[in-house]
């Protein structure tokens, strides 16, 4: 039975940076050969701007499991999502001080289970009842090579968030393509000099790809693993161009923006500095809680063509179980209490996470009317990045933002710029195989 959806709160929560998610090669059993089914389970969970609103959720989480598993005890720690690379490959490393389970994202998936540190817990997610309801795009990011190494915890897009009252002022209608998108936010900031039209950020990647995506553009082509980047391409180059023409005098100041990433540009729109912005499901709350509540409104972001959506990077975290642990039976059975449909139910009447169970989406979408264009967004047609244990490398070393930024300031062409991160792109593919 789903939980009863409450008031939201408005917890003031900055856009949620994507960890991901490792497993190993193998199936079967622990690592450390034991099963017990007593003791104390450590749990590593990210750490948000306000996760007051998150641990109450997690501790009656908590609570349910240890009534129902006499003997066991749990502990949770949250570490902050920026230290998580380190944190993670330690624990790898150390199966003696690594937890039980923990939270990670959907981008690092391929390399954790290059890594071989979380479980395969195929037969159990498959045993599980309610995981037949889990949205398809939220299952294939627990799942590499057929094999299914988590539980999916929340799913996150992004949309088109814009100022009512800018657009009423002005006399302008909501953009419906993305050259009405640019034209609209050069209008904007022509007529009030003191906003961006559409706040972007050079170092926005997850912002930039709907340009990229909605053009026939392609971050790589392959499988399995072996990759070639086509980031470089004559489409992605077409959608490359049209987003960094959104920086500069007329719209985004390079001196001001070359350098933002997403959270900048959601803090940006929620502190009335910005007439449109692209944001998150995850950044209502942060949005809520600034200048510009009670004046916003969102849609999806609209595609090349009238009537379209561009695709959305289908972000989001998922709760997976370490291959260490020695009470594999106890960590999944916490696993599933963690990302039951009652607990992402409670977590996005605490934080706004969007539930990965389509029944459960489907209520919270009935009840609160903000849902509805990311809902839209996720059934038009999401993107993932490559599923190669590279891309945490090619996300770490800054190679796309780097691109953008290349564009923005003028040190190099499109062409230029694309063809340089696309060769880094392949070294990063070569270096794992």
């Amino acid at each position: 039975m789903l939980v009863k959806l409450s008031v939201r709160t408005a917890a003031a929560v900055a856009a949620l940076a994507v960890a991901t998610a490792c497993a190993p090669q193998t199936s079967g059993g622990s690592s450390s050969g034991k099963d017990e089914k007593t003791g104390t389970l450590r749990v590593w969970l990210f750490q948000e701007v306000d996760n007051a609103p998150k641990q109450k959720v997690v501790d009656t989480a908590v609570a349910a499991f240890e009534k129902t598993h006499k003997g066991a005890e749990v502990t949770v720690e949250y570490i902050p999502v920026e230290t998580r690379a380190q944190r993670v490959k330690a624990a790898f490393n150390d199966p003696k001080s690594a937890p039980d389970v923990i939270e990670y994202g959907n981008t690092d998936t391929a390399g954790y289970v290059k890594d071989g540190g979380l479980a395969d817990i195929t037969k159990e997610f498959n045993g599980w009842s309610e995981a037949k309801d889990t949205d398809p795009t939220a299952r294939q990011s627990v799942t590499v090579d057929g094999k299914i190494y988590g539980a999916p915890y929340f799913v996150g897009v992004r949309a088109l968030y814009y100022r009512t009252d800018v657009l009423q002022d002005l006399g302008l209608e909501v953009p419906k393509t993305q050259d009405e998108l640019a034209e609209t936010a050069r209008k904007i900031h022509a007529a009030r000099p003191d906003l961006y039209g559409l706040a972007v950020g050079g170092a926005y990647t997850y912002g930039a790809m709907p340009f990229i995506w909605s053009r026939g553009g392609e971050l790589a082509e392959g499988k399995g693993g072996s990759y070639s980047s086509t980031i470089d391409s004559a489409q992605a180059q077409k959608g490359i161009k049209a987003y960094t023409s959104l920086f500069g005098s007329g719209n985004c100041p390079a001196a001001k923006c070359a350098g933002m990433g997403g959270n900048d540009t959601v803090t940006a729109f929620a502190s009335g500095k910005a007439g449109m912005a692209i944001g998150g499901d995850f950044s209502h709350a942060a949005i809520e809680a600034g200048k510009v509540k009670g004046k916003y409104a969102v849609v999806p972001l609209p595609g090349v063509k009238p009537g379209s959506v561009a695709p959305a990077f289908a972000g989001g975290n998922n709760i997976g179980v370490l291959k260490s642990t020695s009470h594999r039976t106890l960590a999944v059975d916490l696993m599933k209490q963690l990302a039951s449909k009652r607990t992402q139910s409670a977590l996005f009447d605490a934080m706004g996470f969007l539930p990965t169970y389509t029944d459960v989406r489907q209520e919270v979408a009935a009840e609160e009317p903000f849902v509805a264009p990311f809902v839209k967004t996720l059934a038009s047609g999401a993107k993932f990045v490559p599923a190669s244990p590279a891309w945490a490398q090619i996300d770490a070393s800054l190679v796309l933002p780097t691109m953008f930024q290349e564009v923005i300031s003028g040190k190099k062409d499109v062409a230029a710029a694309s063809k340089d991160a696309a060769e880094k792109m392949n070294d990063a593919f070569s270096s794992v195989g």
